[in-house]
């Protein structure tokens, strides 16, 4: 099987030759990847903010909102 590799505008140009309906069925394909990406770095963000809380003592989720603001506030100015 070959391959057909196109440049990012090659791309971008062929989705706006489609019909109004196929042009929202890509986007919403690509939101939905999007979409789910996110989930999957916001699951991993959240497993490394509680192993660090958890080597500092402390436990992220019995943390409010001010506690995890602040907890992360200190590791972005650790030196």
């Amino acid at each position: 099987m070959s391959v057909l590799e196109l440049s990012n505008d090659q791309v971008v140009s062929l989705v706006r030759q489609l019909p109004s309906h196929a042009k929202r069925a890509a986007l919403l394909a690509l939101a939905q990847e999007a979409g789910a990406r996110r989930e999957e770095r916001m699951t991993y963000a959240e497993t490394q903010l509680r192993q660090r809380a958890r080597e500092r003592g402390l436990d992220w989720d019995s943390l409010d909102d001010a506690g995890r603001e602040e907890f992360v506030n200190r590791l972005l100015h650790e030196g």
